[in-house]
C-alpha cells in the first residue's frame, strides 16, 4: 500500500474508489465500508484508497474537550494495509482546512487521486461549519462526475459499532466487548523506560511503558494482556494500569510483568495487548498481601491466555 502525506503530487492517473473519515480504530464498522468500497472497485477496475486525517480534527476545534486516541497513524495504515487497499492519503489537518469550503476541498481531492466514486459514513460530514455533509456531497458529485455512497451502521450483538462506543467501554475496563468491536485485541505501544523497580523487589520485575500522552488507556486495573516484543515474541503478561495505591498514588502508568520471560527490556519498544480485566486496582495491607495477589493475577492469566 502506497502512503502519502498530502495530497499527492503528481495526481494520480488512474480512477479510484474514495473513503474519507478520521477512521479512529478502524473498528468493524469502518472495516465493513472499506470492504465494500473495495468490492466495488474491482468491479469498476480502479484503485481503493482512504484519506484519513492527522491530527483528528476534534483536537483542533475542540481542544477542551478530551481526544484520547483510540489507534495511532502508524496503526491505523497497518490495518488499511491488511484490508488491501492500494494507497493511503494523510491529510495533515489544520484550522486553514476546517475553513475551506466543502467544495473546494472536494476539488482538490478529485484533482490529485481521480477520485470517481466517494464513499463515507451516513452522518460524515467535512468543510466549513461541515456543510459538507452526505446530501450536500451528492449535489457537488452531481457537477463534478462522482458518485457518493454509504452504507447501514454496522450492528454487532444489536448495537451498533462506534468509536465513541468502544472508547467508552474501554473507560469501565471492558476491554472483551471493546476487541470484538474492534475485531481485534485493544492495545497500546511505546519504549520501555526505568520505573521505581519496587516489582523487581517483589520477585515480578515489571516493564514500564511509556504510553504517549493522548493515547486512550483502559480504565484502572489489573489485566491479563499479550506483550508483542519487536524480535516478534509474543508473551503472556499481567498488566497493571493505574497509580500504584500500595506505594505512593503517583502518575498514572502501564506496568506489565512478562510470564517467563528474563532479559533486559530498557529502551525497548513493547505492544501490550488487553485480552481481560482481571480486577480493579486496589491496596494492599503489606508487600506480603501485594504479592500474593500478583501470584493469583499471573496463574488467572495464564489460564485466560491459554484459552482465548
Amino acid at each position: 500500500m502506497r502512503t502519502y502525506h498530502a495530497l499527492p503530487e503528481p495526481p494520480l492517473h488512474t480512477a479510484c474508489n474514495l473513503a474519507i473519515g478520521n477512521f479512529d480504530g478502524v473498528h468493524l464498522g469502518h472495516q465493513a465500508l472499506l470492504r465494500a468500497m473495495s468490492e466495488d472497485a474491482a468491479r469498476a477496475g480502479r484503485q481503493a484508497g482512504v484519506l484519513t486525517f492527522d491530527p483528528h480534527p476534534a483536537a483542533l476545534l475542540r481542544p477542551d474537550r478530551d481526544h484520547s486516541y483510540l489507534t495511532t497513524t502508524p496503526e491505523r495504515l497497518a490495518v488499511f494495509a491488511a484490508l488491501g487497499l492500494d494507497f493511503t492519503v494523510v491529510y495533515p489537518f489544520s484550522l486553514e482546512t476546517a475553513a475551506t469550503p466543502a467544495a473546494e476541498f472536494i476539488a482538490q481531492v478529485q484533482q490529485t487521486t481521480q477520485m470517481a466514486a466517494l464513499w463515507v459514513g451516513p452522518d460524515f460530514a467535512l468543510g466549513r461549519n461541515r456543510e459538507g455533509d452526505v446530501p450536500a456531497l451528492r449535489a457537488i458529485g452531481e457537477a463534478r462526475g462522482y458518485s457518493v455512497h454509504t452504507i447501514e451502521p454496522f450492528q454487532l450483538r444489536g448495537e451498533e459499532v462506534r468509536s465513541g462506543r468502544i472508547r467508552s467501554y474501554l473507560l469501565a475496563g471492558d476491554v472483551q466487548t471493546a476487541s470484538r468491536q474492534l475485531d481485534r485485541l485493544y492495545q497500546v505501544s511505546g519504549p520501555v523506560v526505568m520505573g521505581a523497580q519496587r516489582g523487581r523487589t517483589l520477585g515480578f520485575p515489571t516493564a514500564n511503558l511509556a504510553v504517549p500522552q493522548q493515547r486512550l488507556l483502559p480504565a484502572n486495573g489489573v489485566y491479563a494482556t499479550w506483550a508483542l516484543l519487536e524480535d516478534g515474541q509474543r508473551l503472556a503478561s499481567v498488566t497493571n494500569v493505574g497509580v500504584r495505591p500500595s506505594f505512593d498514588n503517583g502518575q498514572r502508568t502501564v506496568e506489565s510483568y512478562l510470564l517467563d520471560f528474563e532479559g533486559n527490556l530498557y529502551g525497548r519498544p513493547l505492544t501490550v495487548q488487553f485480552a481481560a480485566r482481571l480486577r480493579p486496582e486496589q491496596r494492599f495491607a503489606n508487600i506480603e498481601a501485594l504479592a500474593a495477589q500478583i501470584r493469583q493475577d499471573a496463574a488467572a492469566a495464564r489460564q485466560i491466555l491459554a484459552t482465548g
